[in-house]
């Protein structure tokens, strides 16, 4: 299949999946993982409509993204991957949406660079729902405390959560895990959902999802 042709398909299964969850069409957004690909290999997926791209690392994306966005204005860029303190510039100038707000000392410095260069991406915290020692994320039960901090201590406007199941598990009870949180601390976006799972995730209420192997291929 081609680039085109794997991207609609995904289209289809998200509207499939709206369907069946008897939710309205377009409430859950794509959002096209891109990382690891060269511009190149991306502008199709620009050529075919598709507008919102999720990177993992702010300096690969530097090396592509400023230029695409200057041709696309209307893009629309997710970091979905781990960000260091001394990056938070860099993110606050690049990104349109920072999912990975996942300890105080990011939020602290994304709270400073904002207010130092006006700018304000939205933002996502990112919760570690399996409790796994290598990964990211802020616990389950810290999470409402660590949203008060955000807003009332830092002035952060957290737009929704986000979350990676362990691999060998049912994303299911993850993803109604991430729900019940965002429902609990009054946020109304959830970012759960990848190329394996991305329909069980709209099940679950997703409001985007991450989707590249199956639209980019293997990296």
């Amino acid at each position: 299949m081609e680039l085109q042709e794997r991207l609609n398909d995904v289209r289809s299964r998200i509207a499939a999946g709206e369907r069946a969850a008897g939710r309205p069409a377009g409430s859950v957004r794509l959002v096209a993982v891109s990382k690891t690909f060269e511009a190149e290999a991306i502008r199709p997926a620009i050529d075919a409509g598709q507008r919102i791209f999720g990177e993992n690392r702010v300096q690969e994306s530097q090396g592509k993204w400023p230029a695409l966005k200057a041709e696309n204005p209307d893009i629309e860029l997710h970091l979905i991957g781990p960000l260091q303190s001394n990056k938070a510039a860099d993110a606050v100038a690049l990104f349109d949406v920072i999912e990975t707000v996942d300890r105080e000392k990011i939020a602290r410095a994304l709270a400073e660079e904002m207010k130092r260069q006006t700018k304000t991406p939205r933002l996502y915290v990112q919760v570690n729902t399996g409790l796994e020692p290598q990964k990211a994320g802020i616990a389950p039960d810290d999470t409402p405390a660590f949203l008060t901090l955000c807003r009332d201590e830092l002035g952060l406007s957290i737009e929704g959560l986000m979350c990676i199941p362990p691999a060998e598990e049912n994303p299911g009870p993850h993803f109604a895990l991430l729900a019940k949180l965002a429902s609990k601390c009054g946020v109304e976006k959830l970012s759960m959902g990848m190329s394996g799972d991305y329909e069980t995730a709209i099940a679950f209420g997703a409001t985007s999802v991450r989707v590249g192997s199956a639209i980019f291929g293997a990296r």
